[in-house]
């Protein structure tokens, strides 16, 4: 109910009961404020060590929180929940400590006072007249699994408190005569019963739905509070709170409509409207901006698409004669609401008095002002000129003027200043008596008043078109900075250079430092920074990391490590956090439109870099799968294609040795020559396993230098010369032929493979041509062989590994790896291979090789 019920007291008893049982129980914390009876009951219980802060050259001692993460008890005790930490603790406030320790799995006990409740806290200001400045939100409470409230009366309380049972005596007679008076601790006491009762009975529905049994739930009941940014924002957000409890918890979302077409707020009101936001989401509820210039419809357009049954809106400062003739913002919601309960919350005496006045100064500045003299200046000059000049000259028109330019230039005071030195001068110059100010004629004070009814209405419609440009020039460049920020962050290639476009457009939108963190191990790393390299502290490294682990924001101006020079959130992703962003502290005004800005740049970049994160591991999971593929191919082809001359050479080895001096010389001969092409066939089996490995593994390593083709091509064709057998080989080269840059090793292993495919697939007797040409950007290289020829549907799988067309005609056919190994190496270099089939009646293979020149040939030269 209030301090020296005997909170801590009860709680120290329960906690000796369930020792007693067998209960590991550890106090963490526990302020017995000297009382002798408090003291008593800590005998026998384990009392953790406080942790030493310094503050202010002087060492505090406030609550281990890491040292009860450590000791892990099954019940840990923490007085006052709603205490304030010392400034360099992990959290503010110790409610924060209770449900970090909450996360980790550990039950606690905390006491607490009903006037330290967020939302009651307006209440108990105006009863008993003491703003409490160490609260708790509800949602904290309301996770709490049983609330036991310990009563007294007022009566014994203050019996209490004049024995000296709650303070000492100077400071309880000072409690007795304010704080602790029977009406007030009457009234405490009905806030404590009531909240309570709100307890148990939202533990009931809570029960009966997990259960299924029907009832009027509170989803029938929808909340609206609107809010601006005057000095009631924050009760009304605690009323609709308030409100929400006493319909069963039912939802509630706090609006704010933001009208293109008003003036620009000042600081101190978008400061009070961030304020009452976030205190909203403190307490449990939802936050949306709207926008529109008609408030009413804007409302209700939500409120329909939403079901709001109940709006809470503030009575506004319009006079009487706005309500008179129903022009207030409540009466127009009485009459557009339909079927929605309307919640009227006045403020309370010198409410708006605390708000900060705007300031006085006009777009442009004191400027305004000397320019609006000027104009007035010319405006004297031009009427002493015309009243020399002419005998009847209206020269209030030319004042006139010069009040319309200032107005419509500089705004509504420099208008009124020019309008009132107008008015002056023509007094004094022209109007009589002249050199005068005096007031010749009733019709001189109308000419003031049409001077300042101009300047008042072309001062004020020029602010506001003014005020429109900017709001739509800001918020164009908003879209223009998101769509810029969304195409970079599209075009980024991978996860490190979505983390660098992140941090660059962050630190642009916000005027300050960006950092961003990834994940990598357990932890997260420093991945990029903008402007220029940027080191984190320890301090921030650890506010880092709570945001990654918690998935809530961190250090200057949260709830948590707030003692940092960076404001840390997590980048949460459609399917989890992809990382953590950080902004240099006091960049970003609460609500401001680059806030608003930063975090719409924070959520694209989350999705930017779990769409990258994906994307790699799409590109990942390809090449495990091609690899399974070619490791399940390469397995078929080796059962067959090892053992077969490998079952060879044994057999003719085997022979030689049993029957070698037996056999005929013939018949060795034929055994020997077996042996040594199947072994150069295993051989060049295991080559294209090699290379291909390389290939796939993207292990190969080009060593490029300037090279003459054709002594490629008379290399490989001498490779290759055995092995024709009854088969011809031509060659055609020319005599001059440009120097290509490439890896002579490479090409030569490729087009040794393509000759060996032609030699393989083509009948005996036939031709092999080999030849080399250029154009003015490549050199061709062109092998032709007089085979079956290949069927049009397979051209393009040609080049596939392991593909075969069909049994070649010799007998040392391959793995079907030759031709996928030649395209991989010409590719590597640069270049580009294709197959034709038929080329001469309806028979034959040309396999063309196409390899960049470094400077194209002038077609002269060709």
């Amino acid at each position: 109910m209030s301090p020296g019920v005997g909170k801590t007291y009860e709680m120290l008893r329960a906690a000796r009961r369930r020792k007693a049982e067998g209960g590991d129980v550890v106090v963490g914390v526990v302020e017995t404020h000297g009382r002798r009876e408090t003291e008593s009951l800590l005998r026998g219980l384990e009392v953790m060590a406080r942790q030493p802060i310094d503050y202010k050259a002087r060492v505090l001692m406030e609550f281990d929180i890491d040292g009860a993460l450590a000791r892990r008890p099954d019940l840990l005790l923490v007085d006052e929940y709603a205490h304030s930490n010392v400034p360099g603790s992990r959290h503010p406030k110790r409610w924060q400590d209770v449900e970090e320790i909450l996360a980790a799995g550990i039950d606690v006990w905390t006491t607490l006072n009903v006037q330290h409740l967020e939302s009651l806290s307006d209440l108990v200001l105006r009863v008993t007249g003491v703003r409490q400045r160490e609260t708790v939100p509800d949602g904290a409470l309301s996770k709490a699994d049983d609330i036991e409230v310990v009563d007294i009366t007022p009566e014994e309380l203050r019996k209490r408190l004049a024995e000296g049972k709650v303070y000492v005596p100077e400071t309880a007679r000072l409690a007795s005569d304010n704080f602790f008076r029977i009406e007030n601790l009457t009234a405490l006491r009905e806030m404590a019963l009531r909240r309570a009762a709100q307890t148990v009975d939202d533990h009931l529905v809570a029960t009966l739905r997990e259960k299924g049994m029907p009832g009027p739930w509170a989803a029938g009941e929808r909340i609206l509070v609107l809010i601006g940014g005057d000095g009631v924002a924050a009760d009304l957000v605690r009323t609709g709170r308030r409100l929400s409890d006493t319909m069963m918890d039912a939802p509630w979302t706090v609006a704010h409509v933001d009208r293109p077409s008003a003036s620009a707020a000042d600081p101190a009101r978008a400061a009070r409207l961030a304020g009452a936001l976030k205190l909203a989401e403190q307490l449990g509820g939802r936050t949306v901006v709207l926008s529109g210039d008609d408030v009413v419809r804007t409302v209700m357009d939500h409120a329909h698409r939403n079901n709001v049954t109940q709006i809470v809106l503030g009575k506004g400062r319009g006079g009487r004669l706005s309500e008179l003739f129903g022009r207030s913002l409540a009466a127009e919601l009485l009459r557009s609401s339909q079927g929605a309960a309307i919640h009227i919350v006045t403020e309370r005496p010198g409410e708006w008095v605390a708000m900060a006045p705007r300031r006085a100064t006009g777009p442009g500045g004191w400027s305004g002002y000397a320019i609006g003299a000027a104009f007035v200046a010319v405006a004297t000059g031009l009427a002493l000129l015309l009243d020399q000049s002419f005998e009847r000259v209206d020269l209030g028109v030319v004042y006139l003027s010069a009040v319309l330019a200032a107005g419509v230039l500089y705004g509504l005071r420099p208008a009124l200043a020019a309008a009132t030195a107008a008015f002056l001068i023509y007094n004094f110059l022209f109007l009589a008596p002249r050199y005068s100010f005096s007031i010749g004629s009733p019709t001189d004070i109308l000419t003031l008043l049409v001077f300042w009814a101009v300047a008042l209405v072309t001062g004020y419609l020029a602010g506001r078109v003014k005020e429109q440009a900017r709001r739509a020039q800001r918020r164009a460049s908003a879209v223009s900075a998101l769509l810029a920020a969304s195409q970079i962050l599209t075009d980024a290639d991978g996860v490190q250079e979505t983390a660098r476009a992140l941090a660059e457009q962050t630190a642009a939108a916000a005027s300050a430092k960006a950092v961003v963190l990834l994940p990598e191990g357990e932890g997260i790393v420093l991945a990029a920074s903008a402007p220029g390299t940027e080191t984190l502290g320890s301090a921030a490294m650890a506010a880092a990391r709570w945001a990654w682990e918690h998935g809530e924001p961190t250090g200057y101006g949260t709830g948590t490590l707030p003692q940092t020079s960076w404001i840390f959130r997590p980048l949460q992703g459609v399917q989890g956090r992809a990382g953590v962003a950080g902004i240099e502290a006091e960049a970003l005004a609460p609500g401001s439109d680059e806030e608003r800005l930063a975090l719409a740049l924070l959520d694209q970049g989350a999705v930017a870099l779990e769409r990258a994160r994906l994307a790699g591991e799409a590109v990942e999971t390809e090449s495990l799968r091609r690899a399974d593929r070619f490791r399940g191919a390469l397995m078929n082809s080796v059962s067959h294609d090892l053992r077969t001359p490998l079952s060879t050479v044994l057999g003719a080895s085997t022979t030689l040795i049993d029957y070698g001096d037996t056999l005929k010389p013939e018949v060795r001969d034929d055994l020997l020559l077996s042996i040594r092409e199947e072994a150069e066939r295993l051989n060049r089996y295991v080559g294209d396993l090699l290379d291909m490995t390389r290939l796939e593994g993207g292990g190969l390593n080009v060593r490029s230098d300037w090279v003459d083709v054709r002594d490629v091509l008379n290399a490989a064709a001498e490779r290759v010369a055995r092995r024709l057998e009854t088969r011809s080989m031509s060659r055609d080269f020319p005599a001059q032929l440009s120097l290509v840059m490439l890896d002579q090793g490479l090409l030569e292993q490729a087009v040794v493979n393509i000759l060996e495919n032609a030699i393989a697939y083509s009948p005996d007797g036939s031709a092999i041509e080999l030849a080399a040409y250029e154009d003015r950007g490549s050199v061709v290289i062109s092998i032709e062989d007089e085979g079956k020829g290949i069927p049009t549907a397979e051209l393009e799988r040609v080049f596939d590994k392991f593909r075969r067309m069909e049994e070649p005609s010799d007998r040392s056919n391959g793995a079907g790896l030759g031709l996928a190994i030649s395209k991989g190496f010409v590719e590597a270099m640069g270049g580009r291979i294709a197959a034709a089939s038929p080329i001469a009646d309806g028979k034959g293979t040309r396999i063309l090789i196409s390899l960049p020149k470094a400077i194209a040939t002038h077609r002269h030269l060709l």
